[in-house]
């Protein structure tokens, strides 16, 4: 593939919701570039984008997916981006890399809810954005009915620049309202028709596309109202310029399928999207555009790790070139990466090339420290590039080996994979002792347990994680600790009186009033181990002990058989002869959640938080009718939180949850605790 200006270099995010066919929209796409020789099927997993296995088994991509094709003068890069929230990670890639956005909808779908994500996600990343309506084939698919939504959501700056015109329910033939063209279709073929039908809905789209093209300059406002006719060049222009600067939004259409207008729409967003030297970048406070000019640097978007091949990471060039066996310093971490080769992506594929230029995409194999996020620069580019934010892990499993003794295989291979995928989180819980994985959602964990067994070799079970309980006591008790035994020669005895008492304090309290001498000080720091030990193990369902004060006040020794240990053991029979008669209580963590939801999903998802036994303490409301409900929820009702939100707000809502407090357990809950715990 040949070298490209970064004025003709142009990096397009393929975003939507689940199910809107993108993938399939980009086969076609690559198809009518010549990338390809067809246009595959996510249901047979014959798409070329969608080429991990786990994607060819799921028929859904997992992950961001980059394909090249030459377009005209135009080298456009395809970043296939997954529409499943549980793999939204991949949006935070494509958005990275990406100079503006393709969001694609169903003619029957419509404007679903992981459009609306994705179109905010773009925009709040400065990314101009563009829709494609797909799918105009399927039963009840209306162009104009989504057209119509479009508008009412997002105003003035919807604008039909590709049309059907329908005659009942199929499409006759499509109408380049840029050029004032019509054509049909055979596959991909496209053929211009005789005449441009016209009927009101025709009309009027024509009528919007002009007044947004004289919106974005004086002159064309001028010759609109001189009733004075556009020429093609002026309107492809006030279409770049519109898109660049986010007030205007082309909307094309077709289906990918069978192709249809797939070459219209490909070789109109080839002149008008903006190139990579037209969108900044963000560099902390500061913004850049791609050039040229200037020292070598690129930001790393996407990391695969494989167990055979090695790391392999994608990057796109903010500044200069990259080239093989070029050094670059990690700017996280100040070490040199020196290349040893780098790449084009081509899907699975890859390609040798002599460099990757300003604002292109590329890869580079087996670099040792460098993660999604790292900026790599030659050490005259003082500055770090400005990745997209990713999402924040939803939910969390405790992960179990099938084969006993693989807990280090497991650690090993989720390292692996968090380097693969930012929203992967893995943790030792080390007072339950539990490995949890947290992901995005069901799906999201499904696919990381089956690579770890693909990749990693290693097969795992899911459980719920256990709650870190605590145990508390409620009133003061004063007990004997007796310890005597004999058996020839020395003998043991310790003997001690210990108070126990409530405090506020999450570690145990020791203090010692002893008078007299009835223990020995060089005994103390036995009777305090002895009670530190205990309490780590609590009598009702044998969770920690907080909130505990014990004083030594009396007791008494042996010359010759008192010592450490026997003075230790003592220490651990007052505790449990104590504790039972001291009232004790569990404590369960409670959990501050804070949720943002749709106005329209109040009622509901509070209910959801009062079945959790939560309490909703705030409501603040938010812009575009959002509302963000702050409550508190025992944590342990909250491990099927995130797939209930999804449930009733259609993946719109997003939360947080941390750790707030300990409360006391209601008692038939303890019970039901205490029980399990005994079994």
């Amino acid at each position: 593939m040949k070298q490209y200006k970064v004025t003709n270099i142009k990096n397009i995010a393929l975003l939507g919701h689940g199910g809107s066919g993108k993938t399939t929209l980009a086969d076609a796409i690559l198809y009518y570039g010549k990338a390809t020789d067809r246009i595959g099927k996510n249901a047979d997993g014959t798409t070329v984008m969608d080429f991990d296995a786990e994607e060819k088994k799921r028929k859904v991509s997992v992950s961001t997916s980059v394909y090249p094709i030459e377009i005209g003068e135009n080298k456009i890069n395809l970043l296939d981006a997954p529409g499943q929230f549980d793999f939204a990670g991949g949006v935070s890639e494509a958005l990275t890399a990406a100079d503006s956005a393709l969001i694609v909808l169903s003619g029957k779908s419509g404007l679903t809810v992981g459009a609306q994500k994705a179109y905010d996600s773009a925009r709040a990343q400065g990314k101009p954005v563009a829709f494609f309506i797909n799918k105009l084939d399927s039963v009840h698919a209306h162009f104009y009915r989504v057209i119509s939504i479009l508008t009412g959501r997002y105003g003035g700056v919807i604008c039909p620049v590709i049309i059907p015109y329908v005659e009942g329910e199929h499409v006759v033939c499509y109408i380049n309202l840029v050029n004032g063209k019509a054509y049909t279709f055979d596959g991909i073929t496209a053929k211009e028709y005789p005449s441009v039908p016209e009927n009101s809905d025709t009309a009027s789209m024509r009528d919007i596309m002009l007044e947004a093209v004289a919106s974005t300059d004086e002159e064309l406002m001028e010759k609109y109202f001189g009733g004075e006719e556009f020429t093609e060049e002026e309107i492809k222009a006030a279409l770049r310029k519109g898109m660049l600067f986010g007030d205007i939004c082309p909307v094309m259409c077709g289906i990918g399928q069978d192709g249809s207008a797939v070459s219209l729409m490909t070789d109109l967003l080839s002149e008008i999207a903006p190139s990579a030297a037209d969108v900044a970048i963000k560099c902390g406070d500061e913004e850049i555009k791609p050039t040229e000019d200037g020292p070598a640097a690129a930001i790393v978007f996407k990391t695969i790790a494989d167990p055979f091949v090695g790391k392999l990471s994608y990057f796109k060039v903010i500044s200069g070139s990259v080239s093989a066996d070029s050094k670059l310093i990690n700017r996280r971490t100040g070490a040199e990466e020196r290349l040893s080769k780098v790449m084009y992506i081509k899907a699975g594929k890859q390609e040798d090339a002599a460099k990757i230029t300003a604002g292109d995409i590329g890869a580079v194999a087996k670099l040792g420290n460098v993660i999604t996020g790292d900026t790599l620069c030659d050490a005259a580019f003082k500055k770090t590039v400005t990745a997209a934010a990713f999402p924040m892990p939803q939910l969390t499993m405790a992960v179990y080996p099938k084969n006993k003794g693989e807990e280090e295989k497991i650690a090993q291979g989720l390292t692996r994979l968090m380097e693969e995928d930012p929203t992967i989180s893995f943790a030792i819980n080390n007072e339950t002792k539990e490995q949890l994985l947290s992901g995005l959602g069901e799906q999201h964990i499904d696919v990381i347990v089956s690579k770890l067994a693909s990749k990693f070799g290693v097969a795992v079970d899911l459980r719920t994680p256990r709650v870190a309980y605590r145990e508390k006591i409620r009133k003061p008790v004063k007990v004997q600790g007796r310890h005597k035994k004999q058996s020839g020669g020395h003998g043991q005895f310790g003997d001690v009186w210990i108070e126990f008492e409530p405090c506020d304090s999450d570690e145990m309290i020791f203090e010692e009033k002893i008078f007299g001498g009835s223990v020995p000080k060089n005994f103390f720091p036995a009777v305090e181990k002895g009670l530190r030990e205990s309490v780590t193990r609590g009598v009702l369902a044998g969770y920690p002990v907080v909130g505990l004060k014990a004083t030594l006040v009396d007791g008494s020794y042996h010359p010759v058989d008192s010592s450490e240990m026997s003075f230790k053991t003592a220490a651990a029979i007052a505790y449990k002869e104590g504790i039972p008669q001291a009232s004790p209580v569990l404590l369960e963590p409670i959990g501050t959640l804070k949720v943002t939801i749709p106005e329209d999903n109040m009622g509901d998802v509070i209910g959801d938080i009062n079945k959790r036994r939560g309490r909703v303490i705030g409501m603040n409301p938010l812009q575009n009718k959002l509302q963000e409900v702050v409550a508190e929820v025992p944590i342990a009702e909250t491990s099927d939180f995130s797939t209930a939100m999804r449930s009733i707000t259609q993946g719109r809502a997003e939360f947080t949850l941390t750790f707030e407090r300990y409360e006391e357990v209601p008692a038939n809950i303890s019970a039901k605790i205490i029980e399990d715990a005994k079994e």
